[in-house]
């Protein structure tokens, strides 16, 4: 395909924050993909992926999309998937289906060369977005599809005063201070209907995901993993105390707690 040199195997020198590594990344991984990968499952259908489609997965962290991909281009199709570590993607390598290591800032792609490429929470982690956005677009076929998915973080804080239950905690502002600290554009989602316009793609469209998460659910699950993933970092930034992360992610057990997620934006253009 000529997208890199690197070995699958290889792991690609990444800034990313939360790093595919240890159980935390298993934990969200699985949390992931039983909160989005239905909704996302839905817009690829809806955009026509069929046989014989070439596809690619940008940052295809478990690679369940990818296997969905796999499946539904079939045995005349191709499925290209990359990450900046592809150590939970070496099983799903087969005859159609590619896995290399890649940074999408700052590795090229093939020109003209996809039907279909979709990347979901990868763009806001990525200092040089911008050229990974046009690269992807360049990549394209005439009348190919890009689907991104971000999220949008700012728009709805928790509010207490609209439920006793919603809790800001001062763990999760410090994350979030960690990522930014990273270079996460935490309204990257907003964004994106207006950057496709902007690229010069047609048929635009998008589409957003809000849920409320409670204690037990995988939203929660997929919080205590980022939170004991990014532990060290926020204390040793003086964010937060040891105390503080202890009581807050004991709060993640409490039967009441609840909170907003973040809102995942889907855009979605075709290449004219």
């Amino acid at each position: 395909m000529g997208i890199c040199d690197t070995t699958a195997r290889e792991v690609v020198h990444s800034d990313y924050t939360l790093a595919n590594k240890g159980e935390g990344a298993r934990i969200r991984f699985a949390a992931l993909a039983a909160i989005y990968d239905p909704q996302t499952i839905r817009h690829l259908a809806t955009l026509g992926v069929a046989c014989g489609w070439r596809c690619l997965e940008v940052g295809a962290g478990s690679g369940t999309i990818a296997k969905w991909l796999a499946d539904r281009v079939g045995p005349t199709g191709h499925v290209l998937v990359t990450d900046v570590d592809t150590r939970f993607l070496e099983p799903l390598r087969g005859p159609t289906l590619d896995v290399r290591a890649h940074h999408i800032g700052s590795d090229p792609l093939p020109d003209a060369e996809f039907d279909l490429i979709h990347t979901r929470l990868v763009l806001m982690h990525v200092r040089e977005r911008v050229t990974a956005l046009a690269r992807m677009i360049s990549s394209l076929k005439v009348g190919g599809w890009l689907l991104v998915e971000e999220y949008d973080s700012c728009s709805i804080p928790p509010d207490p005063t609209l439920s006793s239950g919603e809790v800001l905690l001062q763990t999760h502002v410090a994350m979030l201070r960690v990522l930014e600290d990273g270079g996460v554009n935490r309204r990257y989602g907003r964004l994106l209907s207006g950057l496709l316009r902007e690229s010069g793609l047609t048929s635009v469209g998008a589409s957003a995901q809000l849920f409320m998460w409670q204690s037990g659910s995988p939203g929660v699950a997929m919080m205590r993993a980022n939170f004991e993933q990014l532990r060290e970092a926020m204390i040793e930034a003086n964010y937060i105390t040891p105390q503080q992360f202890d009581e807050d992610l004991a709060r993640l057990n409490n039967p009441s707690f609840m909170v907003p997620s973040s809102i995942l934006w889907s855009a979605w253009g075709r290449r004219p």
